[in-house]
């Protein structure tokens, strides 16, 4: 059980890394028909807690349950004021970025690239598959919701859901990941109803 909430609590770290780099490859600019948002609230179940990174909450019941909800956001900085200086560093290192363009990710390009990445990460194939990428709105901003399952040599296999929310200056990521025989889809499924973004 303990390898079960390891590989979970890796897998779940990693999936918004990989969401990241999927989408940081892309062309990025801050769109005009964007709106700026500045924050993403959602309820967190009350079997979670926080876990030992930010953003992580893992199943009290850990590790006979290993579920996870992982949040993330990514500012592109593009709505700060920067000194001549720290513009011309952040174009030098190609790090600025790339929010708009993600709008036009599809469900190919993301399985491509999670795919490539946890088959990396892992050094096997995971078969990760994406069974549902779906076009959103909350709020009134775009996104995706994408679902997806995974199994890795001898381990149950992960199923995973993804809300992605895109604004002008921030990307908000909230990723719900549970094993196999994990019970918390429907506390997931509540979850997700109180996503909100301003």
């Amino acid at each position: 059980m303990k390898a079960k909430s390891k590989y979970m609590l890796i897998s779940s770290a990693l999936a918004v890394v990989f969401i990241i780099t999927a989408l940081g490859s892309l062309k990025v600019k801050a769109a005009d028909d964007l709106e700026t948002a500045v924050q993403c609230s959602f309820s967190i179940p009350t079997e979670f807690v926080p876990g030992n990174q930010k953003g992580l909450f893992v199943n009290v019941n850990s590790p006979m349950e290993s579920s996870t909800i992982q949040y993330s956001v990514y500012d592109n900085g593009l709505d700060k004021v920067l000194t001549n200086r720290e513009r011309k560093e952040l174009e030098d290192s190609g790090t600025a970025a790339v929010i708009d363009e993600s709008v036009n990710l599809t469900k190919d390009i993301y399985q491509s690239r999670l795919s490539d990445a946890y088959n990396k990460v892992y050094g096997e194939n995971v078969n990760f598959n994406v069974s549902s990428f779906t076009k959103i709105r909350v709020d009134g901003y775009p996104g995706f919701k994408i679902e997806s399952t995974y199994q890795k040599s001898d381990e149950e296999q992960i199923h995973q859901t993804v809300y992605m929310i895109i604004s002008k200056y921030r990307l908000f990521t909230i990723a719900y990941q549970r094993a196999e025989d994990d019970d918390c889809q429907d506390a997931f499924e509540a979850s997700s109803e109180t996503i909100h973004v301003r």
